[in-house]
């Protein structure tokens, strides 16, 4: 256990009432323990001081009610049992009893570790057992939700991918940059899934479904009945289909396999060509610069990311990446790739021994369309995220559903939308009725610069800025028909929270 900061103050010896204001929160310890007091009102709560994550300060996060959400990554902890209410985080944080004598506030003992109420019972009968095809973010985090909310039955794991579900944004960033080790990149040790009595079955496509007789056709030729079914198949990369690109140097980038393969080639290779100027190609240039490799990015748009984040955010990031030495062959595309070298659609002819394709991706519909279950442009779910065959639901990024916010039907391929969709999945999967109404998030990391999104804006009217890129400190706000449909900051965390709360409030409102 690391020893608390002894600059922090002892929350044990008491604090002035007055010093925390209604609304407020303060970092402090308790014997080795970080906590977080928090106020509401005239109640007082502690917890964990670190989001359990990637270990974010809740101190600098944001308090909502009686919850406070993570500024790294907008995860949500009940401030009264420390329950995780919203991934990212999926374990608890701990609590303490919390006593006030007079004008002084006093942290006691510690009253528990891993704080879950009791649930209520499901109302209607419980699935006989419970299907997830897809070993990704949403399915683990719906295999995960089930046993939080008390589901007894079988829950079985059905997956293409040979590894384990793992923390896929680590594949493009830490991992692939050298700075983070192979065995932290598993969401769960081995012995877990045993331990929430989960199977796991790996490398093993998916053929069909059979809705009527709820049975399941694997591609071995078995098959599997199940109550209850949930797809999150995830998304494909997009191959282009050009000479030399299926050659061995050839890569792209969706799974732990992928990762490894593109670390175990840029051990020896000396110039990388990165197709593609979205986050995943940029980050994957990012981290393939840390390892010293020379790089070149290949897009056919004006400036990076100017899909989603616009022209100004664009030329921000493609200088952030040219001041580390990537070298933009923008307004231009690959037509044929070598051993040794990649031609452009101008003529242009660039030298690589590594090429990675990062021109997008495709939802992995093919099973549901064999199967029956309506598909545009994703598998087609109402907002309990169940689609049109009772029973069979879908998550993540395979799921086109109705957003309250934009009024409009979307798919969103981002890492902490597929786990809340897997959570919100799981809990109707019991019955539970819950509209699935998160406002969308993402982050994304260059170098030293972070992004942190929330909303969906597939289009705008114009993009308003408070503060400056140059610095690294702003709010980036994109507007369409006089109200904002997303905002963008970089180095104004708990701005990026008070964003997504002014969204969700502006939603109920409507």
């Amino acid at each position: 256990m690391a020893e608390a900061d002894r600059t922090l103050p002892d929350l044990a010896r008491g604090i002035g009432v007055a010093s925390l204001a209604s609304g407020g929160m303060m970092a402090g310890r308790v014997g080795d323990d970080e906590v977080l007091l928090a106020r509401t009102g005239n109640r007082f709560f502690a917890i964990g001081a670190h989001c359990t994550h990637y270990h974010g300060p809740l101190a600098e996060g944001l308090l909502v009610d009686t919850t406070v959400r993570c500024p790294l990554h907008h995860a949500c902890f009940s401030l009264e049992t420390g329950e995780p209410l919203r991934a990212p985080a999926l374990d608890a944080v701990a609590c303490w009893r919390v006593e006030r004598v007079g004008d002084t506030v006093f942290v006691r003992e510690k009253v528990n570790a891993a704080g879950a109420p009791a649930r209520s019972a499901a109302p209607g009968p419980e699935p006989t057992s419970v299907v997830i095809i897809g070993g990704g973010a949403a399915g683990l985090a719906a295999a995960d939700m089930l046993r939080r909310e008390g589901y007894g039955g079988p829950i079985e794991i059905i997956s293409a991918d040979p590894d384990p579900p793992v923390d896929r944004p680590n594949l493009s960033k830490d991992y692939l940059a050298g700075e983070a080790q192979p065995d932290w990149i598993p969401l769960w040790p081995p012995d877990l899934y045993a331990e929430r009595r989960i199977t796991l079955r790996l490398g093993s496509p998916v053929a069909s479904i059979d809705p009527a007789g709820r049975t399941m056709h694997l591609e071995d030729g078995s098959s599997r009945p199940y109550g209850a079914l949930l797809i999150a198949t995830g998304a494909d990369p997009v191959r282009l289909a050009i000479p030399g690109g299926d050659l061995a140097h050839v890569h792209h980038l969706r799974s732990f396999a992928d990762s490894r393969a593109i670390v175990d080639r840029a051990s020896t290779a000396r110039r990388v060509v990165v197709v593609g100027a979205s986050f995943i190609g940029l980050e994957v240039a990012a981290s393939l610069r840390t390892r010293g490799l020379a790089v070149d990015v290949v897009a056919p748009e004006r400036w990076p990311l100017q899909r989603v984040m616009g022209e100004e955010v664009g030329r921000f990031i493609e200088s952030i990446h040219a001041s580390h030495g990537v070298v933009f062959h923008l307004g231009q595309t690959v037509t044929s790739v070598t051993e040794r070298s990649v031609t452009l659609s101008s003529g242009a002819v660039l030298d690589a021994d590594l090429v990675v394709m990062g021109v997008g991706v495709r939802p992995a519909t093919s099973i549901a369309e064999r199967s029956g279950i309506a598909v545009d442009r994703g598998i087609v779910v109402n907002e309990y995220l169940e689609t049109g065959s009772p029973g069979i639901f879908a998550a993540g990024d395979v799921a086109r559903w109705p957003d309250p916010h934009t009024g409009e039907r979307i798919r969103v391929e981002h890492w902490v939308v597929a786990e809340r969709q897997g959570q919100v999945a799981a809990r109707n999967i019991l019955g539970r009725r819950e509209s699935f109404d998160a406002v969308p998030f993402f982050w994304s990391q260059h170098y030293d610069v972070t992004i942190r999104y929330v909303g969906h804006a597939d289009r705008w009217d114009t993009v308003q800025i408070d503060g400056s890129l140059d610095a690294r400190d702003a709010v980036v706000r994109f507007v369409r028909a006089g109200g904002t449909v997303a905002t963008a900051t970089i180095g104004r965390d708990r701005g990026c929270l008070e964003a997504e709360v002014e969204l969700e409030r502006v939603t109920a409102t409507r």
